[in-house]
């Protein structure tokens, strides 16, 4: 299935109807995918560094998240990259990787994370794959993860 069908893109739940733009599903190209695994991959022997920038940056970012978190900031930064690993194995198959988006939505809404917190930590992750990588960075990487971490926000969001 592709992605546009399971973000409304195609015979979307209003009866076909058009959806207001905002709404819009977005499709990752095999190029997005190749780029973002490429990153990814480049930024294995910096992760731990990387892990804990991330939540630096979403908090320089969004303050308000901080209490949304354990104290153990490394250890969540683990865990964050760990789930970018797997939805990165599954970005290309989106019905194998849409029942773990669903668990993984339902953990967070558990911990209190809401729609509107999705959007900083995409800034944050781009912010710190640029960041990290440097001139390493693949261009057009950062749009990318851009679009990619909102495409999927938005289906966690509607899990």
């Amino acid at each position: 299935m592709p992605w546009g069908a399971i973000l409304g893109g195609e015979g979307n739940r209003n009866g076909g109807a058009e959806r207001p733009p905002e709404e819009e599903a977005m499709t990752l190209s095999a190029g997005d995918i190749a780029l973002m695994r490429e990153s990814f991959e480049r930024l294995q022997p910096h992760v731990i560094e990387a892990s804990e920038l991330f939540y630096t940056r979403l908090f320089e970012i969004a303050p308000e998240l901080r209490p949304l978190f354990r104290s153990d900031m490394t250890g969540q930064g683990m865990r964050f990259m760990t789930t970018l690993g797997v939805i990165l194995q599954h970005l290309d198959d989106p019905e194998a990787l849409a029942p773990y988006l669903k668990r993984l939505a339902e953990g967070h809404a558990a911990y209190g994370v809401r729609a509107g917190h999705f959007a900083p930590m995409g800034k944050a992750l781009v912010a710190t794959m640029r960041e990290t990588l440097g001139e390493e960075f693949p261009e057009g990487a950062d749009r990318a993860w851009a679009e990619a971490y909102e495409m999927l926000a938005r289906q966690m969001a509607r899990s």
